[in-house]
């Protein structure tokens, strides 16, 4: 019997997770290891009961009594707080779903990683601002990363066979997000509730308005850097309103294999548990004549800063993943509570890069995790100087 862990379960990727552990049997297929959430601590008591987890983990120390109560009597364990999420980690899993949102992810995916096994890692933050140490981690303890954001999913699965020598570019596509189609002048004042209407997509709110503001697009261009091994300019971006196109690979002969599909998560998700074997999957088989079309537009880097300011990111590369990351994080949750505008999450991001680098070189590799973490933490700083500064003008 496999043992399973996932990280970020009562999330959208981590609701998708335990619906397929479910379906495949649950607790009758799968031995859980361990659970973790956040705040929605009535879910996580619930997954956890119905997978018979040995221990259910809130990151927040006060849930801690409510989780205790929700799962008193059952026999799983119970802990709260950070420092018991990265313990969580320690305890070993064959297959452990990365889906822990932002930067937080990162430890407890590279605790896992020690163990060997699988890491399905649906946290594209931890090859953002570690990618190498991420990757060397995976190689040294002889584990597998497979990657859960759908596009890198396509990717992976349009390269089984091929050799990457052939590979002579990626396309990722994007939804464009709900703002899409707003004139560019409107966008300066599209509110919270606007950029979390995704017309194709049912994600949690701050992967929402990363895709209307095309940063979560940023992250993935950084990410198929550093989990493939491709250059910058291999690396291309087409706006995709229908999402059923994922992404694309072209070849040196001219070829492109394209990954379709419907826009359901547990299509990543699941050919990541089963991998390398397809099993069948609870998704919408497409009808193409139903669809009619499918079509495609190449992004406006005005509308979309964060694009540019990504391929700055993958030129100058070891630390930088980290500060960019950093700068969003805190430029989104001013934006979630109405300190800042849409279009000035971006200057937030671009004015703590160069402030940044200004003061360290963000060309320095990140040989340890600390380094990681250290930088993370001064970006956070400049960050949030940064939106003081912006919303004074």
């Amino acid at each position: 019997m496999r043992s399973v862990s996932v990280f970020g379960a009562t999330g959208s990727v981590g609701e998708n997770t335990f619906d397929l552990l479910m379906r495949e049997g649950g607790p009758a297929a799968y031995r859980t290891v361990a659970l973790t959430g956040g705040r929605n601590v009535a879910r996580l008591a619930e997954m956890a009961q119905a997978l018979r987890a040995e221990i259910a983990v809130t990151a927040f120390d006060d849930c801690l009594p409510a989780l205790r109560d929700a799962l008193a009597g059952t026999g799983i364990a119970v802990a709260a707080g950070t420092q018991a999420v990265h313990d969580a980690a320690d305890r070993p899993a064959d297959w452990v779903m990365s889906a822990i949102v932002g930067a937080a992810g990162l430890v407890p995916g590279m605790r896992a990683l020690r163990h060997g096994g699988k890491l399905a890692l649906a946290n594209k933050e931890s090859l953002v601002t570690a990618g190498q140490l991420l990757m060397a981690t995976a190689a040294r303890n002889e584990a597998t990363i497979l990657p859960v954001d759908s596009e890198h999913s396509a990717i992976f699965q349009a390269l089984v066979g091929e050799d990457m020598s052939a590979v002579e570019r990626i396309i990722l596509t994007a939804s464009g997000g709900a703002l899409r189609d707003w004139p560019l002048e409107k966008l300066a004042h599209a509110t919270l509730a606007e950029a979390l209407a995704h017309p194709n997509w049912s994600m949690g709110q701050r992967i929402t308005i990363d895709s209307a503001s095309m940063f979560n697009k940023a992250l993935e261009v950084i990410e198929t850097r550093e989990f493939f091994g491709v250059s910058p300019d291999q690396i291309e971006v087409i706006i995709h309103p229908e999402s059923i196109i994922h992404s694309m690979v072209g070849f040196r002969d001219g070829a492109v294999m394209a990954h379709l599909g419907a826009p359901d998560m547990r299509h990543p998700i699941g050919y990541a548990l089963n991998w390398p074997q397809r099993l069948a999957l609870p998704v919408a088989r497409l009808d193409l004549a139903a669809l009619g079309q499918l079509t495609f537009r190449a992004p406006d880097l005005v509308r979309f800063p964060a694009l540019r300011l990504a391929n700055e990111v993958m030129q100058t590369r070891g630390l930088a993943g980290a500060a960019f990351n950093a700068a969003k994080e805190v430029a989104l949750d001013h934006f979630i509570a109405g300190a800042l505008g849409f279009m000035q999450m971006a200057a937030v991001v671009d004015h703590t890069l160069a402030r940044v680098s200004a003061e360290t070189c963000l060309g320095n590799a990140a040989d340890t995790l600390e380094d990681v973490l250290q930088m993370d933490h001064l970006a956070r700083v400049r960050a949030a100087e940064a939106v003081t500064q912006i919303k004074g003008r």
